[in-house]
């Protein structure tokens, strides 16, 4: 029996894989991104025409296969923006999943179908990816927790790349529990994680807590107010608080020396080259159809010179090691996910385009660094959800999920 894709959520309601075995998700239903490998299933990324060049994979890709081994089933392939080139959530040729609570907004994309799956109650989690903020917009727009783990982290085997140094496979969840449960089936063992050297333990993390002003000054008004008090909240309640009434250090001050805008330059030109490198050579042989805004993006990413790729490189190295050592061993940056609620449908062009710019330079930060980011759901002006977002250091992804079940509930959704 197929699911209901009443808020269209799914490119194939009907694709259903039973668990494989039995473990610590029992019972847990999720859906997967239309672009990760399912046995017998011809993955879309999106596009008619990629449909059409690709047949049925042979295997799951490596993260449903540990879903399923260890007591999930697989119900649902999710729509996605067109080969993930986008944090809007509308497809020209598919359509838009509707945004359950949002109504008449955008869902977010690119892991669109992710998002309102679990936001409606179709499933009680999905599988994404995110390599610009394609799980973390889409999640802070319906209201729900999403996570995008640490750089290489989980295993992108049998997943339609975009641009290789900056993919991830993140998931969704109407939970923080549930996000944690996800997170011990496919991040690796601690011991295991770079600069991780015991077993996660949300009681004596984090010691500092840093908002960095370029962050918070892209939020907007109406949204900022809310998102403050959630932040204050989260504050009161981190690690050592819990336990000794001894609050984290928390201040709020610049990161940037050029502000974020010039970090969202630096990604959008190292991700444009790669992507280009990744799907430029099909692009030129297949012509596929693109909606306007996606053949847009790819006739600029077409046109980017690879002399430009070295200093790029050296300034996200330099990014990556100046907020890894601001955060320290203990530290996390704690910020708004997106700017405020999602854009309405069919809204302003230009509108739009800001909101988009906002939204990727707040996600730039986790991109460039390759660092953990959960993002929780807020409710923000009018009712509707917007994200918090916490940033923590490399290897650090399970004590941020543990961190994440201790806070008390931010909202309704």
């Amino acid at each position: 029996m197929g699911l209901d894709n009443r808020y269209r959520a799914f490119m194939d309601p009907q694709l259903q894989v039973p668990p494989t075995g039995t473990g610590a998700l029992d019972g847990l239903s999720f859906a997967v991104k239309d672009v990760f490998a399912v046995a017998g299933h011809s993955s879309s990324a999106g596009n008619p025409d990629w449909l059409r060049t690709h047949g049925p994979s042979l295997r799951h890709a490596a993260a449903v296969e540990k879903l399923l081994r260890h007591g999930a089933e697989l119900r649902g392939a999710a729509h996605t923006d067109e080969l993930m080139y986008s944090v809007g959530g509308e497809n020209a040729h598919y359509g838009t999943p509707v945004n359950p609570n949002g109504p008449g907004r955008i869902p977010g994309g690119s892991s669109s179908g992710s998002a309102v799956a679990v936001a409606s109650g179709a499933v009680d989690a999905a599988l994404g990816t995110d390599t610009g903020g394609s799980i973390r917009v889409p999640a802070a727009y319906c209201g729900v927790f999403g996570f995008r783990p640490t750089h290489g982290a989980v295993e992108m085997d049998g997943v339609i790349p975009l641009a290789p140094s900056f993919d991830t496979v993140g998931w969704l969840a109407r939970t923080p529990e549930l996000l944690l449960r996800i997170g011990r089936t496919l991040l690796p063992e601690p011991a295991e994680a770079e600069g991780r050297t015991g077993a996660a333990d949300p009681t004596f993390w984090p010691d500092r807590i840093i908002l960095p002003a370029e962050a918070w000054a892209l939020a907007e008004p109406s949204a900022a107010a809310a998102l403050r008090l959630a932040a204050g909240r989260l504050m009161q309640t981190a690690g050592p608080a819990a336990v000794s009434g001894i609050r984290p250090a928390a201040e709020e001050i610049a990161v940037t020396t050029g502000g974020l805008a010039a970090w969202m330059e630096i990604f959008r030109e190292l991700q444009g080259y790669e992507i280009w490198q990744t799907h430029g050579e099909w692009i030129s042989a297949e012509q596929p159809v693109f909606g306007p805004d996606i053949a847009a993006r790819f006739r600029w990413a077409a046109s980017l010179p690879e002399s430009g790729q070295a200093a790029a490189r050296t300034a996200r190295a330099a990014i990556a090691g100046h907020i890894r050592s601001l955060l320290g061993p203990s530290g996390c940056l704690a910020l708004p996910t997106v700017p405020g609620p999602a854009p309405l449908l069919g809204g302003d062009a230009g509108q739009l385009e800001r909101n988009r710019s906002g939204a990727l330079s707040l996600c730039c930060i986790a991109g460039l660094t390759g660092l953990p980011q959960v993002t929780l759901p807020v409710e923000g002006p009018e009712g509707l959800p917007v994200g918090l977002s916490v940033i923590a250091g490399p290897g650090k992804d399970l004590d941020l999920l543990a961190w994440a079940v201790s806070l008390p509930a931010l909202c309704p959704f």
